[in-house]
């Protein structure tokens, strides 16, 4: 490793906040606002057990309907409201990714395209500017860099490592060599190397394969996957590709990650499409880690493997069956804020 004066912080170093879009009627959420509004409340209350949370809302009307679903919580010291306008919920992609180091720390605006262009996401593009404008950060120096990138595509492990899948990067940039895109990624969030995935996917997902649906850095050297043990499932060939590629990565001083598998959840179906449910897809707050729970018979086993991997804080479970119906889940509609960035 080189010596650096900024860099990416691993998700489970010191934070100040989370930050979270409330849906609405003006979302893809309208259909089944109730039901999704539950996993809200209950992320909340998860949250606010150990740090702020930040909930955007675009007008008093959505404002006054999350106090109303918060009940009690609404008027917790830890919860501070911000208007903004956003076209949807997903913040890990269109939220703030923030370095830290010498100088103070720098708030990174990538591109955000809605996906390589699937969605309208032209006020998602300019929520890192609206949440800068209205106060929500210390006055930090903020970056605007002309290159599509979503947080749910990175994964760093504070130490000049990011991990990522090919399938995505090559997706929003398909003029692009992958050295190319590794040499953007490392001037850009000051990484010494960019280990790539060839195999993963789940289906029901439409981010290309988000890192974050597939496997994540954990403390001392570990990366927790999401495996595959039914071998009659379409994705068992494909992931049991990415554990050969997992095996193979090796640490800066050259030894093996240690891996830690999560167990498959029984398929959950929308009508004939398949969603992607993922134990991956969990989010690490100061004490804690807030588990994706699918009421399937494998949420406490992926909760105990998660405690195992992240030692010493306490495991949330978080009802996420509302959110894969719109084809993410908890890490998806959460932006971690490092310590000192929150005004």
């Amino acid at each position: 490793m080189t010596p650096r004066s900024l860099y990416l912080p691993a998700e489970w170093q010191a934070q100040s906040a989370v930050v979270i879009a409330w849906p609405h009627a003006g979302t893809d959420w309208a259909a089944r606002l109730t039901e999704v509004e539950s996993t809200y409340r209950a992320l909340v209350a998860a949250i606010v057990r150990f740090q702020p949370v930040v909930i955007c809302v675009p007008d008093d009307a959505v404002k006054a309907r999350a106090e109303a679903v918060l009940g009690e919580l609404a008027t917790s010291s830890r919860v501070r409201y911000v208007q903004c306008a956003y076209d949807d919920t997903w913040l890990r992609d269109s939220g703030p990714i923030t370095l830290l180091g010498e100088g103070g720390p720098v708030l990174l605006d990538f591109r955000f395209t809605g996906w390589g262009g699937k969605y309208e996401a032209s006020q998602d593009d300019r929520l890192v500017s609206e949440l800068i404008a209205r106060g929500v950060f210390a006055p930090h120096r903020h970056q605007s860099i002309d290159f599509a990138l979503e947080g749910g595509a990175i994964e760093s492990d504070g130490r000049g490592s990011i991990l990522s899948t090919w399938r995505c990067l090559h997706e929003r940039h398909p003029t692009r060599s992958r050295d190319e895109i590794a040499a953007t990624l490392c001037r850009s969030l000051h990484a010494d190397r960019v280990l790539w995935l060839q195999h993963g996917y789940l289906q029901g997902d439409d981010t290309d394969a988000h890192i974050d649906t597939l496997a994540r850095f954990a403390p001392g050297d570990a990366i927790v996957y999401q495996a595959c043990d039914d071998r009659t499932d379409v994705h068992a060939s494909e992931l049991a590709a990415m554990t050969d590629e997992l095996t193979l990565l090796r640490t800066p001083s050259g030894a093996p990650y240690r891996l830690f598998a999560l167990p498959w959840p029984r398929p959950i179906h929308d009508g004939e499409r398949r969603l992607a449910a993922s134990y991956a897809n969990y989010l690490i707050v100061n004490g804690a880690v807030l588990v994706p729970a699918y009421d399937d018979p494998a949420d406490a086993e992926a909760a105990r493997i998660i405690a195992i991997a992240h030692p010493g804080r306490e495991v949330v479970p978080v009802p996420c069956r509302p959110l894969i119906w719109q084809n993410g889940s908890l890490h998806c509609i959460t932006m971690q804020i490092p310590e000192g960035v929150l005004a």
